[in-house]
């Protein structure tokens, strides 16, 4: 039996979430270059105020998101998920950064790891159940053989839906204002030895 579940996001403009190419290549390199892992803790903070109602995550109007407001809270964000030059290569430094982000806001979201080599099956159970339970995913993802995966190398996205059909299982990646559907047996087995991960949240 097919199945397809899908989060709502949010779009700015006609963009699905933000986007780190929004940020000028000469005043803000950093974040322009490097600042992925950054705008996806900024599309999980919206995300749970909007739809989890925690409050005090974004400090602009959450019913009309401009990309003024966003870029603004991306810099708010950057000190917490500083793009270092081996950019935010390890999900203990997502977790670290979003974490301190949260607490300084009096913010108590669980988070913890799930490393790339984990087994397929088991990820496709925790992507399933993360989403079922209304959890966006940051997926981290280093390098990779598949050419149609180029554009996310050594990139975080958002993974938010998933679909099972023809007994493939298939995730929504969401990353540069769009959400794409990847069959995840290709994005997960990066052919690799370094692997990335995902990000899990609990409420």
């Amino acid at each position: 039996m097919d199945i397809k579940k899908e989060l709502p996001h949010f779009y700015i403009g006609n963009s699905l979430g933000g986007q780190q190419e929004w940020y000028s290549r000469i005043t803000d390199f950093g974040m322009h270059v490097g600042g992925c892992a950054a705008i996806t803790a900024c599309d999980c903070a919206i995300y749970f105020e909007k739809y989890f109602n925690l409050r005090g995550l974004y400090p602009f109007d959450l019913e009309k998101i401009s990309r003024e407001d966003y870029l603004r809270f991306g810099k708010i964000m950057e000190p917490y998920l500083y793009p270092r030059w081996s950019g935010v290569d390890k999900l203990e430094i997502y977790l670290d950064g979003f974490g301190n982000f949260l607490r300084d806001r009096g913010v108590k979201i669980k988070m913890r790891g799930w490393s790339g080599e984990n087994n397929f099956l088991e990820t496709c159970k925790i992507i399933s159940a993360q989403i079922d339970a209304g959890y966006p995913l940051p997926c981290l993802n280093l390098n990779h053989q598949a050419r149609i995966l180029q554009d996310y190398v050594w990139h975080w996205f958002i993974l938010n839906g998933y679909e099972i059909r023809d007994e493939k299982f298939f995730v929504k990646a969401v990353s540069y204002g769009i959400g794409r559907w990847f069959d995840f047996a290709t994005l997960w087995d990066t052919g690799y030895e370094r692997k990335g991960g995902l990000i899990l949240f609990e409420i």
